[in-house]
């Protein structure tokens, strides 16, 4: 998918969401694309993992080959990347730049690490830090999911409390511990951002 050309705009913002797992972003992700009220997009994130039963490429993920990837690392083609439990995962700036060009915003769903890369790389992202009350209120999310096994959510702890330590690099910090309030707050932090003018 590759943005239209249509006549030209200011360039669309770039919006960084980060945020432990269990608080939340995807849901409120999903609140603000399927709102229509903005030129706006998610980006698709480049990956080695395999799909898992009902992804789809290049909807959730592009899937790729492991040479394919580190072939276009070589090229500087990724805004920010990582390795996780051994596979790839990165931003690819052909996701980003055409589309900002054309007046969308774009939202990046990234790790505290990717959102540094990202900040290095370009000059006028607004970042969101989406977080829940407590510790214990992740926990209690991760285990109503019913996703992860009992060691999968320790480490998603671990990991969390490494993310929220990086929430004062952030523009906004987010609590969602109620959605709709949330949902306001995020919807606020897009509407500045595409006054702005990118």
């Amino acid at each position: 998918m590759t943005p239209s050309s249509a006549a030209a705009a200011p360039p669309g913002p770039l919006l960084i969401v980060s945020g432990p797992s269990g608080t939340g972003k995807s849901t409120l992700i999903r609140r603000l694309l399927d709102a229509g009220r903005w030129r706006l997009r998610e980006s698709v994130s480049a990956t080695t993992r395999p799909p898992r039963p009902g992804e789809e490429d290049g909807r959730h993920y592009h899937f790729w080959a492991r040479p394919q990837f580190e072939e276009a690392l070589a090229r500087g083609e990724f805004l920010e990347f990582a390795v996780v439990h051994g596979q790839y995962y990165g931003t690819l700036a052909r996701e980003v730049a055409p589309w900002r060009a054309q007046g969308w915003g774009v939202i990046l769903v990234i790790d505290v690490q990717g959102a540094r890369q990202v900040r290095a790389k370009v000059a006028d992202p607004v970042s969101v830090f989406v977080r829940a009350s407590s510790l214990d209120a992740y926990e209690e999310r991760l285990r109503k999911r019913g996703t992860e096994s009992e060691a999968e959510i320790q480490r998603r702890l671990v990991t969390a409390r490494e993310e929220l330590s990086a929430a004062g690099e952030y523009q906004y910090q987010i609590l969602n511990d109620r959605l709709d309030e949330a949902y306001e707050e995020l919807a606020a932090v897009v509407d500045r951002s595409f006054a702005r003018g990118g």
